[in-house]
Order: structure tokens, then C-alpha cells, then sequence
């Protein structure tokens, strides 16, 4: 018996303009609870601009963004704010505090929640820290660590607050393909392990094929959804030659 999976986000006929300037138009597509959900496309696409919008920074000229049954863009301040609250983000450049040391940047997000005393903040960030491999480089700065270290401590900071979906922005964006796959497998397992919905926007096909489970292709030449669905069964039944050509570069993928 197949389990039916539960609608977590639906983006409904979403349209997004820059400078007055549409980037996507008439975008539709579904997020279930559970998903490694990939946006992707050709680079100027508009699929950071859609996940800006999911997550509160780009207002949409028309259009809906439901989270668990709420119109973000339709509600009041407080509660987008509160809905958006339960998001962890994780940019493409890591953004650190370059004068924080690792703990203190994945700790930065708890100090904020005034019910946690530190030994509580400090028990959880040892244990996300471990999680994700950076137990006993708490103490070092950013300029000290790898890039793939700092994606990893990015990807701390962003699990640190228990979200309900993790967002990512080109996740493997600069990283050799052996810390690329290493970052691939711990975002899957991270997935598997507590069930968190994960989001992201990448180009890279080793990561599309690899973990995710669920995506959307926004076309640019038509500014819209060119395909939607498990990316291995787009390849298989598509009939766009566009679409055909981006998933399947001359890249391997790892599955």
C-alpha cells in the first residue's frame, strides 16, 4: 500500500518581476512534506528568485506561496514572519560572521531565542556541530576552515534551529566534485534521518540526479514550468530538447 504524500508548500500560478521586468510567470508546482525538492534550470532562469519569494524576500505581483494552508503573502506581517521562523537557510556563500569562530556562528541563531539558557545552546550546537562533521573544529574562524567547511557550518547554523524545511541556495556551488558529493550525502542523510523538507536551487546535475526526489524545471526561454517531478522521470518521458540536453551534460552522476 502506497503511503499518499502530504502537500507541505504549492506554489500557485506565481508570478515574479525585478525592476518591473518579469522573471517567471504563471509558476506552479508542489513541495511535499519529506521532499529533497531541486528548482532547477539554466543559470538567469529566475529559480533564486522563486526561492527568495518562498522564503519572504520577493513579494509576488500575483500569485500564492501555501505553507501548510496559509497564503504567506496574503497574511498579516507577524504571521509570515512566524511561518518563515520555522525555516533554515543556508546561502551559497556561506555567509558566516568572519569575527565568529564556527560555534559562535551556528550558536548566533539560538541567542535570539531567549527561553534557552547556554548550557542548552550549547548542547545542541555540539550536537548539530557533530552531526555534521565539525566536531573538534568548533574553535576555529572561517578563514581558517575549507570551503566545504563552511558549508558544512552554514548547513549547522541552519539546522541548529529545528526547522521544518531547509533551504539551499547553489549548496555545492565552488566545491570539487569529492566535497560536493560528501556535502550531497549528508544533506540526503540529514533528510532520511529527521525527516526534514528539504529545498534547493542548484544547476548541478550530479546533485539533481543523485538525492532529489521530487523538482522543477523552470524553462528561461519561456519563463515558466518547462517539467515537473522526480528528475529521472522527466529524462525518461519528456519530449524538450531543452530539457533533455540539461540533464544530460557531460557530466557522471553519482546513483
Amino acid at each position: 500500500m502506497t503511503t499518499k504524500k502530504q502537500n507541505l508548500i504549492s506554489i500557485e500560478n506565481l508570478t515574479l518581476a525585478y525592476d518591473g521586468r518579469v522573471v517567471v510567470r504563471d509558476i506552479n508546482f508542489t513541495v511535499n512534506r519529506g521532499d529533497i525538492f531541486v528548482i532547477m534550470g539554466m543559470s538567469g532562469c529566475g529559480k533564486s528568485t522563486i526561492m527568495r519569494s518562498m522564503i519572504g524576500l520577493a513579494k509576488p505581483v500575483r500569485g500564492r506561496i501555501v505553507v501548510d494552508g496559509i497564503d504567506i503573502w496574503a497574511t498579516d506581517d507577524n504571521t509570515r514572519a512566524g511561518i518563515i521562523g520555522n525555516f533554515g537557510i543556508s546561502y551559497q556563500g556561506g555567509a558566516l560572521f568572519s569575527s565568529m569562530t564556527v560555534r559562535e556562528n551556528v550558536a548566533l541563531p539560538l541567542g535570539l531565542k531567549q527561553e534557552l539558557g547556554q548550557r542548552e545552546i550549547d548542547k545542541r550546537v555540539d550536537t548539530i556541530l557533530r552531526q555534521v562533521g565539525l566536531g573538534g573544529y568548533e574553535n576555529l574562524y572561517p578563514n581558517e576552515i575549507s570551503g566545504g567547511m563552511i558549508k558544512r557550518t552554514a548547513l549547522a547554523r541552519a539546522l541548529v534551529m529545528e526547522p521544518s524545511v531547509l533551504f539551499f541556495d547553489e549548496p555545492s556551488a565552488g566545491l570539487d566534485p569529492v566535497r560536493a558529493a560528501e556535502l550531497d550525502n549528508l544533506i540526503r542523510d540529514i533528510n532520511h534521518k529527521t525527516g526534514t523538507t528539504v529545498v534547493m536551487v542548484t544547476h548541478e546535475l550530479p546533485t539533481i540526479m543523485t538525492i532529489a526526489n521530487n523538482s522543477v524545471y523552470i524553462d528561461a526561454a519561456t519563463q515558466t514550468v518547462g517539467a515537473a517531478g522526480a528528475p529521472k522521470h522527466i529524462l525518461k518521458t519528456t519530449k524538450n530538447h531543452g530539457i533533455i540536453e540539461f540533464l544530460t551534460r557531460n557530466e557522471t552522476y553519482r546513483g
